[in-house]
């Protein structure tokens, strides 16, 4: 009778065990699936480099043209000295962290 339990207790661990795997594999499989259908195809890294290096060279120039534009219209502007000296502590991090990262 004893034996009998154990084996049954087994047998039920062993259905739900194959089921839990089972899912999680299935959930898996459907997971990478999902992936590859919905990403999009990389492009040829050449491509992509050569694209950038445009769009890099188009800001630039779009950059220059402005200053150029504005400085001839004489809107170059600074920006004003703050009316007091005191900094608190937190603007005094926030400047050096940027003064550090060289913004």
């Amino acid at each position: 009778m004893m034996a009998e339990n154990l084996i049954l207790s087994l047998q039920i661990t062993l259905v739900g065990m194959g089921l839990v795997f089972g899912a999680l594999t299935l959930l898996w499989l459907l997971m990478l699936g999902l992936t590859t259908i919905t990403t999009e195809k990389k492009k040829n890294n050449k491509t992509r480099a050569r694209v950038a290096h445009e769009l890099e060279e188009e800001a630039a120039a779009l950059a220059v043209a402005t200053a150029i534009a504005e400085q001839s219209q004489g809107r170059v502007s600074r920006f004003p000295v703050p009316p007091t000296a005191i900094v608190s502590a937190w603007q005094l991090s926030m400047r050096s962290r940027q003064i550090n990262r060289g913004e």
